[in-house]
Parts: C-alpha cells; structure tokens; sequence
C-alpha cells in the first residue's frame, strides 16, 4: 500500500490521480494506523517550512513517520515541501526539519528579477547520472521537469545528490540517502518524466 501523507498541504489528489494513472493504487490519509502498515509513503507539499513542520506535530505524525522511515526504512518520496522538510531546517522559517537528510533550504536571491522572477515556475531541465539510483531508470539526457518554488535545497554529502537544476544559479533538485528519497520538482505536473519517476520510485524500491 502506498499512503499519500495528508498533513494539510499538498496537491495530494493530483499525485493520487497521477499514481491511479500509471497503474498504482494509492491512500491519502494522516492516520497513524494506516501509516505504520505503508509499504511506500509519499510526504507531498505546498507551503511554507514552519506551517508544515507545525501541522506534522499537531497531527502528531512524527512518532510514526521517525519509525517507518528512519527505523523501519520504508521507502519515502517528498515532493516541493515534502523534499525540503527532510532537512535540518530553512531560511524560510525558524523550526528545526525533520533533520533526516543533512541538507539546508536557502532563499532563491537574484540581481536581476526580470530575467529570474522568483518564485521560479515552470519547466527546466536536469542532470543526472543513471547509475546513482534506481530512482532514475530510463531517464534520457533531455529530461526536464516541472518547478514551482521559492527556496531550493542545498545538500551537505554530495553523493546523495541524483538531480541538479540551473536557475539562477545551479541548485539540487533531488536526493536520496537510502531509502529517504526527496524531489524539489512537481512529478504529478511533469507528464512523462512524472509518471517514469513515480513508476521508478513504486517499482524499484
């Protein structure tokens, strides 16, 4: 079973609607129940650092997430929001992240706002190398990706970075340590780039 962590923010129908198109069943849900039996979990976002890290605690989702993933290591996707709250914290705000990925989410800051408008959105190329992860299977070079952001990531152990991007200046736009796998790019908006991620995520982990 694949749960789709609801925590309040998030376009979790349109990653469940993308999951059921591609052939797998998905469960949006913030039961700690349904959780804790996942066989793959997705932690979605849209929003700021503080809001999500807040409705986690209020929901009293963290116990459960620390184990499944951190002690249990079943495989986790975060999303936008989702990859960034996988750090230890952000510019956007003052809470501490879930510190599961040793990783930093800093302010996009350009000279110039008519050539780079912040935030940045739509669609850019990645690089990669495929043997890094099996995240990546059958990617061609060519590959791009759909953005919707403000603040980008910035990941301490290089070699748990797979995806890079170029806006304004070069930014991580994936990483994986393990089973812990996060995306700074909108998979359920990318079309077959998404479903080829989503499908390498639920297939090969």
């Amino acid at each position: 079973m694949i749960v789709i962590v609801d925590y309040g923010l998030g376009n979790l129908g349109s990653i469940k609607n993308m999951l059921q198109f591609i052939g797998f069943e998905a469960l949006i849900s913030s039961d700690k129940e349904q959780i804790s039996t996942a066989e793959k979990l997705i932690l979605p976002g849209v929003g700021s650092f503080d809001q999500g890290m807040i409705n986690l605690r209020e929901r009293e989702l963290l116990p459960v997430l620390n184990q499944r993933v951190l002690v249990d290591r079943v495989p986790i996707l975060g999303i936008c929001l989702g990859m960034q709250l996988l750090g230890s914290k952000s510019e956007e705000g003052t809470l501490p992240g879930l510190s599961w990925i040793q990783q930093e989410t800093r302010k996009f800051d350009p000279k110039d706002h008519q050539s780079f408008p912040v935030p940045h959105l739509g669609w850019e190329y990645v690089s990669f190398k495929e043997e890094n992860s099996p995240l990546l299977t059958g990617f061609i070079p060519e590959t791009k990706f759909y953005f919707a952001h403000s603040y980008y990531v910035t990941c301490k152990n290089r070699e748990e970075v797979i995806f890079q991007a170029d806006y304004i200046q070069p930014f991580d736009a994936g990483v994986q340590k393990g089973n812990i796998m996060g995306v700074q790019f909108h998979p359920e908006k990318s079309h077959k780039y998404g479903m080829q991620l989503l499908t390498n995520f639920v297939s090969n982990f």
